[in-house]
């Protein structure tokens, strides 16, 4: 069976066997090997391997193109669990993912048959490449621009930052202008696909606090050649609608995100609070610990809820642009809140590296940054509130 928007439906015994299947992965080959990887800030090449072997590189891909076809909901707790042990490499099959979902969901059949089998099996990873070192949120802003060569094709310069798989991601879908006039501004932007080769090269790797082991890079373009058939859809002036109908998705995975680190933090704090102990007892027996406990439990609980609502309307192929927004915002700051209040119950090991809880709290803000601030999420949850109850 599919859902409203092309994915399968699994029936709980097969969605439970593919959560057990990734529980006992996390378990046995990333939770011993994380701290290998991060404090290296170390690509995790032997990882992404198994995650290519597990199918995640496909996970929402049609399997008319050799994908998995999973529904959100079951994307969602996916990321959820992996996230609650190490959130960085969600992003390394996320960012790919919303790749794909440009291509499946905006591409020709032919740009479909062409590009989506080898996405679904992770032979090429990439990402998607939106924001430019003065154009963040405010996408209308970008600068790179497209334009016809006269041969077919396209010429594309500027550069892209911040783009997650930047440096190991072999192609991207990238959002360039080809209409810089263009009034209004949105209507001359347009999507590409552009797989690395002569004239886009990477420049330097951005360090960040946190999200360790997936690249974030910039991508430099300069007199950069590309046929026309690369333009996704094959029609220009599309891009700025394409990339807002596509990020619903992305807004689930990262409030996803939050979740997992909600609940990691929560599971690292109910174990330590019960095994360390102070004026003879565990110091979860002492009132001002139990608080902190009892809101972080409700803090993931009301996360993950809202995110799998989200996941379900989506599923429903129903507009959930507020309910995204919704999940993403609130999940964000649980995941936040969660992992500071984690850190202060291991008190001063919380702050040493040898425990799990210090790489949670330096990943935790990325989520409240992560496709679209949560500054914005408030302001798009209120536009869409409104709208949906006008005054009558």
């Amino acid at each position: 069976m599919t859902s409203a928007n092309g994915t399968r439906k699994l029936d709980q015994a097969d969605e439970r066997q593919l959560l057990d299947t990734i529980d006992r992965w996390i378990e046995r080959e990333v939770a011993p090997r994380v701290k290998e990887f991060d404090h290296a800030d170390k690509w995790p090449a032997e990882i992404v391997e198994q995650m290519k072997e597990l199918g995640l590189f496909g996970a929402t891909i049609s399997p008319e193109y050799g994908g998995l076809g999973l529904p959100a909901r079951t994307y969602a707790e996916i990321v959820m669990r992996v996230s609650s042990v190490w959130m960085a490499i969600t992003g390394i099959f996320n960012s790919h993912l919303m790749l794909a979902l440009a291509v499946e969901k905006f591409g020709t059949e032919r740009q479909k048959q062409q590009w989506l089998p080898k996405f679904a099996t992770g032979e090429i990873r990439g990402g998607l490449a939106l924001t430019e070192p003065d154009a963040g949120t405010d996408l209308q802003s970008i600068r790179m621009v497209a334009r016809r060569d006269g041969n077919d094709g396209y010429v594309i310069n500027g550069t892209k930052t911040w783009i997650s798989n930047g440096i190991e991601g072999h192609c991207f879908v990238m959002l360039v202008k080809t209409d810089p006039q263009a009034n209004p501004r949105h209507t001359g932007m347009s999507l590409f696909i552009t797989p690395k080769g002569p004239g886009f090269r990477v420049g330097r790797k951005l360090e960040k606090l946190g999200y360790h082991s997936i690249d974030s890079g910039e991508l430099i373009f300069e007199d950069y050649r590309i046929p026309a058939d690369h333009l996704i859809g094959e029609v220009e002036g599309k891009g700025f609608a394409q990339v807002a109908g596509g990020l619903e998705l992305g807004r689930i995975n990262v409030a996803a995100r939050g979740v997992g680190i909600a609940e990691g933090a929560l599971r690292l704090a109910t174990s330590y609070a019960q095994l360390r102990k102070t004026f003879g007892k565990p110091i979860a027996e002492h009132q001002a610990i139990a608080l902190k406990i009892g809101e972080m439990a409700t803090r993931a609980r009301a996360a993950r809820l809202l995110t799998l609502d989200a996941a379900d309307i989506f599923d429903r192929g129903e507009r959930c642009d507020m309910e995204a927004g919704m999940a993403k915002y609130f999940s964000s700051e649980a995941a936040l809140e969660n992992s500071i209040e984690s850190m202060r119950i291991h008190g001063a090991y919380g702050y040493s590296k040898e425990y799990d809880i210090e790489r949670l709290y330096r990943d935790a803000p990325l989520t409240c940054i992560g496709e679209g601030t949560n500054e914005m999420q408030r302001l798009i949850i209120a536009r869409q509130w409104l709208r949906r109850n006008p005054v009558s």
